[in-house]
């Protein structure tokens, strides 16, 4: 059975640690957190004591960590204890300056890099029922053929790691400044004295219905702000797509003011809850207003 290794086992690259261990393969986990890795053990992962020896022998070895200078430092170290002929695979969202620094070293070593976004949430990817948006070496691509269908239900292939990276970070920077423009209409609404139900079943019968609307509506409803893909993380990727744009002149305006909102959620003290927070920002007067 072929080795794989996983380093970072947070909410999304845990779920994905765990899908792979439930599909007959030999994932070794290793997080900073041992009750992360503790979870893939239960899933029917073994337990690595460091990122050293997680990869010690691994035919694959794929990271998933939250900053993109996360990934930069712990490649850095891992890229000489790579196996020969070892595939380097991330899973983090990262920028594409991050995924070209990192193809040209691995590659210099023997080892294609293959940059694997993944998409939707945490609870999808147990399922298996997430996008992949992928780029590298197409023998890579093809090498780990095997693995992407147990990871997800379809994949994008971009071509080239800085293009996959690119689209995960679009895909975000439309989505959470979704996410922040949907609590203000909720606010909005509730406000005019339109019942909860009423606006989520009337919403979905328009243009202004979305996968958020569809799976975050139902928790800014509910004042559920249980973290499933944080404030702060989603500050993170629209920064480094609003970024992006900058560096190559493309003016952002919209997304730089949801950036603007996501920001304020994590000054608040919201960082570490589910990216819905934003709507605590704009809820209160909202909600304690007299409604007419």
């Amino acid at each position: 059975m072929t080795k794989i290794a996983f380093v970072g086992a947070g909410n999304m690259g845990g779920a994905v640690a765990r899908r792979l261990a439930t599909g007959d393969h030999d994932v070794h986990v290793f997080d900073l957190d041992p009750s992360a890795v503790e979870r893939c053990v239960r899933a029917g992962a073994t337990a690595a004591a460091s990122a050293e020896a997680a990869v010690k022998d691994a035919a694959v070895v794929i990271t998933s960590l939250p900053l993109p200078d996360h990934v930069r430092s712990v490649w850095a170290d891992l890229a000489p204890r790579l196996t020969d002929g070892a595939i380097a695979v991330d899973v983090s969202t990262i920028d594409p300056a991050t995924a070209d620094a990192l193809t040209e070293p691995l590659d210099e070593t023997g080892h294609a890099f293959v940059h694997c976004a993944l998409g939707k949430t945490p609870a999808a990817a147990e399922e298996g029922a997430i996008p992949l948006f992928v780029g590298g070496p197409a023998k890579a691509v093809k090498a780990l053929r095997p693995l992407l269908d147990r990871m997800g239900d379809k994949t994008y292939d971009f071509g080239t790691p800085a293009a996959a990276a690119m689209f995960k970070l679009v895909s975000n920077m439309i989505g959470m400044t979704n996410v922040a423009v949907l609590a203000e209409g909720y606010a909005l609404a509730r406000r005019a004295g339109i019942e909860p139900d009423m606006f989520s079943e009337a919403l979905r019968d328009t243009g202004a219905f979305s996968f958020q609307s569809d799976v975050r509506l139902p928790w800014i409803v509910a004042e559920d702000y249980a973290p499933r893909f944080g404030a702060a993380l989603a500050a993170k990727d629209v920064r480094l797509a609003v970024d992006s744009a900058a560096r190559w002149g493309i003016p952002t305006p919209v997304a730089s003011q949801g950036l603007a909102q996501l920001v304020s959620a994590v000054a608040h003290g919201y960082g570490s809850e589910d990216v819905v927070a934003v709507h605590k920002l704009v809820a209160p007067a909202a909600e304690t207003e007299e409604r007419p």
